[in-house]
C-alpha cells in the first residue's frame, strides 16, 4: 500500500510527518530571522498600534540617555510631579461628600454586599468628619484635610475612579505601572524614557518615599520594567540621602575631580572598542551621572537655605516627627522641580511591615485613628507644597496628580470601626499644567460605593496623563516579548473633559 503525500479529513489536508517537520523548521527560521532584523532596525515596516498608526519611540543616544527630547505635541506641562498615598484614602471621609450616609447612619445597607474583601459588612456609617463649603466653588471636603480645602478652587477632581483589583499590592501596581503584576515600567519610567529630563546633573525620575520606608509593592511603583534600567526612579528622601554618593572625606574636591575625569576618559576608549553596545554605553552614563550627582544632589538637598517663613509653612519644626519628615520630603519635591526633574514621585505611607504602628491610610479598624494620624502627617505640608509651587509659577509647566489606589466603603466592616476596600469607587485629583480648576469630573452613587456618572477606569487616567504630558499613550510603545507594550495596555481614554 502507498504512503499517502498527506492525509485527508473532511476535504482538509493534514501535513505528513516529513511535511510537518519542514514547515516547522521554515518558520522557526523565519521567527528567528524576524528578531534578528527587528533588532538592528531592518524590518521594512513598524508594528500597527491599536490606533492603527505606526509607534512612535523616542530616538535615544544610548551614550545620553537622559538627554531632553520633544514629546508627540506641545503642551503646557513639561514636568510631572505624583503625590501618592498608599493603602486606600477614604473618599467618603475626605473629597466625596454624601448626604445619604448621614440620613442612613447605623442602617443596614439597602442593597449592599453582605460581605466584601476582608469578609461580613456592617452597617452604613456616616463620615467620621463633617464636610464644610470651600472656595468660591463651594466643594464640599470634610474636616479631615482643612489645609488642602482651601485650595480646591485650584484642583480638579475625579470622583469616579475605578480599579481592577482589591488588593493593595496589586492596585499599587496597577495604578503605577497599568498592569496589576509585577515587572512593568512605572508611569515615571514611561515618562523618562520618552522626555529624557532638562538637567543632566540629577536623575531624571526620583522616587522620594515615606520616611517609614517604601510602599507595599516597594519599588515596582518607580520601576523600569522591561524599559532600559537607565528610566528606573532613583529612591531617597530627605531623612535617608543617597550617602553612598557623598565624597570621602579624605578626597579632596580637586582631586576627586581629576578622577571623575580619568574615568570619563577610560570609559571612553572602552566603548570604541564596542561601537554600538547600547547595554554598555546605558552603563557608563549611569555611572557618569552618579559622578555628576556627588555635586548635585547635597546641594539639593541641603534646606538650610529655605526661609523660616517657608519651614514654618511646611510645618518643618512642629507636629509629630513623621510630619516633620514628611514636610522635608514635601520641600525636596519642590527644589527637584526647581531644579528641572522631569518625574518626582512623592509617597505619604509605606508598607505595614516596614515599621511600627500606622504607617499607612489602610484603615480595616478604627478608622478615627489612622486616617486621623494619616493626614496629620500628609494634610499641611502637601497643601504648602501646592501653595509653594503656585507662588513661584511652577505649576504652570507642572502636572501635580494626587492619587491612592482605591477607595473604602460607605459601610462598616463587622468590627464597627473601619471600613474595607472598595475597588468600585474612589478619588484622585489633578492640578497645575493643562488641568481645569474648581472643576469635578464623574460621580459616585448616593452612597459612595460604586462609580455611577463618567466611570474612569485606571487605563483612561493613565492615558489622560499621558496626554497632558504632550504624549499619545496609543504611539507610546516599547517592543518587549514579541509585542509592543504600553502603559495603557490596549485600554484607555483620554478624558477631554478634565483638559484646560
Amino acid at each position: 500500500m502507498n504512503r499517502p503525500e498527506y492525509l485527508s479529513v473532511q476535504g482538509r489536508r493534514l501535513l505528513d510527518r516529513r511535511g510537518f517537520l519542514g514547515t516547522s523548521g521554515l518558520s522557526a527560521a523565519g521567527l528567528g530571522l524576524s528578531s534578528i532584523l527587528h533588532s538592528e532596525g531592518l524590518l521594512a515596516k513598524e508594528t500597527q498600534t491599536v490606533s492603527g498608526e505606526a509607534p512612535i519611540r523616542p530616538v535615544i543616544d544610548p551614550n545620553q540617555p537622559y538627554l531632553s527630547r520633544s514629546p508627540h505635541f506641545e503642551t503646557a506641562a513639561k514636568q510631572v510631579l505624583v503625590i501618592y498615598l498608599p493603602g486606600a484614602v477614604s473618599h467618603v471621609d475626605t473629597f466625596d461628600y454624601k448626604p445619604e450616609l448621614f440620613k442612613l447612619d447605623g442602617q443596614k445597607p439597602p442593597g449592599l454586599p453582605a460581605v466584601t474583601f476582608e469578609g461580613p459588612s456592617g452597617n452604613i456609617a456616616k463620615p467620621f468628619w463633617d464636610f464644610k463649603p470651600h472656595g468660591e466653588t463651594g466643594k464640599m471636603v470634610s474636616d479631615l484635610l482643612p489645609h488642602l480645602a482651601s485650595q480646591v478652587d485650584d484642583f480638579c477632581f475625579l470622583h469616579s475612579m475605578t480599579t481592577d483589583t482589591s488588593a493593595h499590592p496589586q492596585g499599587e501596581n496597577f495604578m503605577n505601572t497599568g498592569f496589576t503584576m509585577e515587572g512593568f515600567p512605572s508611569f515615571g519610567s514611561w515618562v523618562t524614557y520618552a522626555l529624557g529630563t532638562e538637567n543632566q546633573e540629577l536623575p531624571a525620575f526620583v522616587a522620594i518615599n515615606d520616611p517609614r520606608g517604601l510602599a507595599r509593592s516597594g519599588k515596582n511603583n518607580f520601576g523600569n520594567g522591561f524599559l532600559p534600567a537607565a528610566y528606573q526612579g532613583t529612591d531617597f528622601n530627605a531623612k535617608n540621602p543617597p550617602n553612598h554618593l557623598a565624597r570621602p572625606d579624605s578626597l579632596t574636591v580637586n582631586d576627586d575631580r581629576k578622577t571623575i575625569d580619568l574615568l570619563h576618559r577610560l570609559n571612553a576608549s572602552h566603548l570604541e572598542n564596542y561601537p554600538g553596545d547600547a547595554n554598555l554605553a546605558g552603563r557608563i552614563a549611569s555611572y557618569e551621572l552618579a559622578g555628576r550627582m556627588q555635586l548635585s544632589v547635597p546641594e539639593v538637598m541641603d534646606l538650610s537655605a529655605e526661609s523660616q517663613s517657608t519651614l514654618k509653612s511646611y510645618g518643618v519644626e512642629e507636629g509629630s516627627e513623621l510630619r516633620r519628615e514628611y514636610a522635608k520630603n514635601c520641600i525636596l519635591a519642590r527644589r527637584l522641580i526647581e531644579q528641572g526633574v522631569r518625574v518626582v514621585q512623592l509617597f505619604n505611607g509605606s508598607d505595614p511591615a516596614g515599621g511600627n504602628g500606622i504607617t499607612n491610610w489602610d484603615s480595616h479598624s478604627d478608622i478615627l485613628k489612622t486616617h486621623a494620624m494619616q493626614a496629620e502627617i500628609m494634610d499641611q505640608p502637601t497643601a504648602a507644597l501646592l501653595a509653594d509651587m503656585k507662588q513661584r509659577g511652577l505649576l504652570e509647566h507642572t502636572l501635580v496628580v494626587w492619587a491612592t489606589e482605591f477607595g473604602r466603603m460607605p459601610f462598616l466592616q463587622a468590627n464597627g470601626t473601619g471600613r474595607d476596600h472598595n475597588p468600585n469607587a474612589f478619588t484622585c485629583f489633578l492640578a497645575g499644567a493643562g488641568v481645569k480648576k474648581g472643576y469635578s469630573y464623574g460621580a459616585s452613587d448616593e452612597f459612595g460605593f460604586k462609580a455611577e456618572v463618567d466611570p474612569l477606569t485606571v487605563y483612561d487616567f493613565n492615558a489622560t496623563l499621558l496626554h497632558l504630558m504632550g504624549l499619545d499613550h496609543e504611539r507610546l510603545t516599547y517592543y518587549h516579548n514579541g509585542l509592543e507594550r504600553r502603559l495603557t495596555n490596549v485600554h484607555g481614554h483620554v478624558v477631554e473633559e478634565v483638559l484646560a
